[in-house]
């Protein structure tokens, strides 16, 4: 309790017009640049072209990589990895939402070795080096601007992994809310969930810590409560898409993790689910965390479902515990179905059960996830079957 090291090292640039900074911080690590970026949405915004001009008012040498797909893959961290090696690039730019920032991430680790990027999840090959990174996200969701981590799929395996290095710190990070603006509500309302679930899985947690994180955790888990509906009725809302943005960076920066050494349980049954159906990350986090709850809920655990009932939905403490708890499962999956509109169940988005043994052995490694409540296979298939 309360033994930990916290040590972020990302520069945020945060709000509108800070893009004059970006040939001065890109100029700090080299000449060449390697833009990267997913299907052309930037474009249509007006940012790639203003990015771009930057880039060239400073003297810097530009390389492109476009395409980087939702769930990202191994193969565009492979492409980004050769060309940085083929052209020499100095410094990364990722502009798009966290699949972008997160291979670029790893294209930057995969340029400085010999081996198969790949072999950084597979076998858990060291990262000892990376090419610094800059980045300006355009979805608040996955909080990658601010971390050291990234997530990314391979196909042919079926399997989507995780992984983190204080080497893939970004150097610094452009957060402009207007960037957002144009999200639609899908993508708005799975970054939501996505950023409640990154907060959630810290918050439940077996071992007791700072309360002071505890009340911080809670306000991060209010704001998104209040700011999601609106971004959804009015996507200029600067308000509204400041807050996401600022709250998606402090939910997963490692701020609010403190001394807890538990593993997380919802991305890990999450990640078999769009390793094998390709599903929205947000939207398979929507389906299973209140399932996940309800499951974990019994006397031992009751108090923080209590904690989170009355202080994050506001619901009377003078109520007994028990119900409390029960009431703040039913708010939460209110706000996940109605409010924000996401699909409830596996059934309406054609998750099979044939697959949940599979996936299940997979996302506990054919051990024990040591979580809020451990959760062995058997465990996880019987969360799988809550949710159908």
């Amino acid at each position: 309790m309360n033994h930990f090291i916290y040590h972020n090292p990302v520069k945020v640039y945060f709000g509108k017009d800070q893009l004059c900074h970006l040939g001065e911080e890109l100029s700090k690590y080299g000449k060449r640049v390697l833009l990267t970026y997913g299907g052309g949405s930037i474009k249509k915004i007006g940012l790639y072209d203003k990015v771009v001009n930057e880039i060239k008012k400073s003297g810097l040498e530009l390389y492109e990589l476009s395409g980087i797909q939702p769930n990202p893959r191994i193969d565009s961290v492979r492409k980004g990895a050769q060309i940085c090696k083929d052209m020499k690039i100095d410094v990364l730019l990722a502009v798009g939402g966290g699949s972008v920032l997160d291979a670029t991430k790893y294209m930057a680790a995969g340029a400085c070795v010999d081996f198969d990027p790949w072999d950084f999840f597979s076998k858990c090959a060291p990262i000892e080096k990376a090419l610094p990174v800059i980045t300006i996200p355009t979805l608040a969701a996955t909080g990658s601007e601010m971390n050291d981590g990234g997530v990314i799929s391979n196909p042919e395996t079926k399997e989507k992994i995780g992984r983190s290095s204080p080497r893939l710190f970004p150097k610094v990070s452009f957060l402009d809310p207007t960037n957002t603006f144009t999200v639609n509500s899908y993508h708005t309302a799975c970054g939501s969930v996505d950023i409640m679930s990154h907060i959630i899985e810290v918050y439940f947690t077996p071992e007791p810590d700072l309360y002071m994180l505890d009340t911080v955790m809670e306000g991060l888990m209010r704001t998104v409560i209040k700011y999601a509906p609106i971004a959804l009725k009015e996507p200029d809302n600067y308000e509204a898409r400041a807050n996401l943005m600022w709250t998606s960076s402090w939910a997963i920066n490692g701020f609010i993790d403190g001394g807890k050494q538990h593993e997380w349980s919802c991305h890990s049954m999450e990640h078999e689910l769009s390793a094998i159906y390709d599903i929205t990350h947000g939207l398979g986090l929507a389906i299973l965390t209140p399932r996940w709850l309800e499951y974990c809920l019994d006397e031992n655990t009751v108090g923080k479902y209590y904690q989170f009932g009355t202080n994050v939905f506001g619901i009377d403490p003078k109520i007994e515990p028990m119900t409390v708890a029960r009431k703040s499962i039913d708010m939460l999956s209110e706000f996940f179905f109605d409010t924000l509109g996401l699909e409830s169940t596996f059934s309406k988005i054609g998750i099979q059960e044939e697959d949940f043994s599979f996936m299940a052995k997979r996302a506990c490694g054919g051990k024990i996830i040591k979580g809020f409540k451990p959760l062995g296979q058997k465990d996880i298939e019987e969360i799988f079957k809550m949710c159908l």
